[in-house]
């Protein structure tokens, strides 16, 4: 249920209880803000939390910090939420340099990516990367799988093989939602910061079966979820209403009908992520921002 003027009005709706979906899995919250880093030293800090799906990897550098992957099972995302912040990355016999705001794809294989400015950095990489994956705080909460989370498909790479950068400041289109970049495995929507929302123009809404990445970046929401109500009454879960401020992340589970409601008066600022990308958005024309370069499956 979106509000009129939400261009997500659009889409095609799903079921009401997701399809068949019969027990159902909670909700992750991971508040950095409030919790040690997993890795820290002279120049790194970094936070750890997963889905089921992905990995997010928060980290706040200093110049000349080196995050490197010696054996990256496939392709991850890159994310310069600041401008200014400055990277280098090297992945096989491919370089760029990208400066923030910006997202870099960066194949598979052996990486590096080096800061050339401090500031922060977000990876965003595969559980199939069990070496990350293992790292998160809450990574025993997948020791059981969530039943309701189709099984991850990779969608085909880029038509050209390497690291593909692309800019965050996009001006806004009519009827478009977001900003949204797609790659092989992930796919991510950078919202404009906000104000507080309107309570009255609130848009929950559910997935059948994938996951939603919340990754709040600046001042507050509270994510609102609500599960069916099945036959069996074992399986009913009460309702979610977690306020998470800055820097943390939210991974909300199918079929959970769900909406985040922005708090600070001095602005909000919300990523949302996929893994895999999602089809519905992929079929809408002009919402992928970098659609001409990665190929829809079976295209």
């Amino acid at each position: 249920m979106y509000p009129k003027d939400d261009p997500r009005s659009t889409l095609a709706g799903g079921s009401a209880a997701g399809r068949g979906a019969t027990a159902f899995k909670a909700a992750q919250y991971a508040r950095f803000y409030a919790t040690e880093p997993v890795e820290s030293g002279d120049n790194v800090r970094t936070w750890y939390a997963r889905g089921q799906n992905l990995v997010i990897a928060y980290s706040e550098g200093r110049e000349g910090l080196v995050l490197e992957r010696e054996s990256q099972v496939d392709e991850y995302a890159v994310l310069l939420p600041d401008a200014g912040t400055r990277i280098a990355i090297v992945a096989g016999r491919y370089s760029k340099t990208v400066e923030g705001p910006a997202i870099a794809f960066v194949p598979g294989g052996p990486s590096t990516v080096r800061l050339l400015s401090g500031g922060l950095v977000i990876r965003l990489v595969t559980t199939r990367n069990e070496d990350m994956a293992s790292l998160c705080d809450n990574a025993a909460a997948y020791d059981t799988p969530d039943p309701n989370v189709a099984p991850f498909q990779p969608w085909p790479g880029p038509i050209e093989p390497g690291i593909h950068a692309y800019s965050l400041d996009v001006p806004d289109e009519a009827g478009r939602f977001g900003r949204i970049f797609r790659g092989s495995t992930v796919m991510v929507n950078v919202f404009r910061e906000s104000p507080p929302r309107d309570t009255r123009a609130m848009s929950p809404h559910h997935h059948d079966d994938f996951e939603q990445y919340s990754l709040c970046l600046k001042g507050s929401y509270i994510h609102y979820l609500r599960w069916p109500w099945t036959t069996d009454l074992s399986n009913w879960r009460p309702d979610d209403a977690e306020q998470c401020d800055a820097p943390s992340v939210a991974v909300i589970t199918p079929p959970a009908t769900h909406t985040s409601r922005s708090m600070d008066p001095a602005g909000n600022l919300l990523v949302d992520i996929f893994s895999p990308p999602r089809s519905d958005f992929s079929a809408k024309p002009g919402w992928v921002l970098n659609a001409a370069d990665y190929p829809l499956p079976n295209a």
